[in-house]
């Protein structure tokens, strides 16, 4: 997630893990442990995938990263 025009679609809840532990731009904001913490507990059942969207919004919120979501 470096440079100015990078752009990556999330669509799975293993997708917001791949992004979050690979390509997010830092590890050390509140909301970004959260969400890891979120979005895996979602993967194992034990969280609604609801919540790991909203975690990864906030996290993105806290990093300054732009977003558009789409829900279906």
């Amino acid at each position: 997630m470096s440079g100015q025009d990078r752009y990556s679609v999330v669509r799975t809840l293993g997708d917001a893990a791949t992004m979050l532990i690979s390509e997010w731009p830092g590890d050390d904001g509140e909301e970004y442990v959260v969400a890891v913490r979120t979005c895996l507990d979602a993967i194992r059942g034990t969280t609604p995938p609801n919540a790991a969207r909203e975690a990864l919004m906030r996290a993105a919120d806290e990093a300054g990263i732009r977003y558009l979501s789409v829900v279906h």
